[in-house]
């Protein structure tokens, strides 16, 4: 299976299991996102150089009004949107499975953890988003 299969199964919320032809494609895309991701933190890359690794991660163009202070971590990578005017601080993880889109002025503090894992099925456990991105609801289990 290629990326895009497994990309259009994720985001129209399909289980995917374990030794499926999906899922092959899943540790393969998180090997990628490993290394790109410690190409971020292993030394200082000028902001243009940072825009240019999170465009290989995300296999999307990174607008030039968007900045990332390493490190940062994503254990996927093609399935996180960012938008203009973005500003995403140090210490943040992105598990993006089940896609994150970040809208347009929005601003992420210090280890922020975003998690879409697919793992949580319930409705009322979701916490909703926005562009500007605002947390409307805190989940405190």
């Amino acid at each position: 299976m290629e990326l895009n299969d497994l990309l259009t199964a994720l985001n129209a919320g399909e289980t995917i299991t374990v030794g499926s032809p999906l899922h092959e494609a899943m540790p393969r895309t998180s090997q990628e996102a490993l290394r790109i991701t410690a190409e971020i933190n292993g030394s200082y890359h000028e902001p243009d150089e940072v825009r240019a690794l999170l465009a290989e991660l995300t296999g999307r163009p990174i607008d030039p009004s968007v900045t990332k202070f390493p490190p940062f971590h994503s254990d996927f990578g093609k399935n996180i949107t960012l938008g203009q005017r973005i500003f995403i601080n140090s210490g943040c993880s992105f598990q993006d499975q089940g896609g994150i889109m970040i809208g347009d002025d929005t601003l992420i503090g210090h280890n922020t953890m975003l998690a879409t894992l697919n793992h949580e099925m319930e409705p009322d456990r979701a916490v909703v988003v926005g562009s500007p991105a605002h947390v409307v609801r805190t989940i405190d289990e």
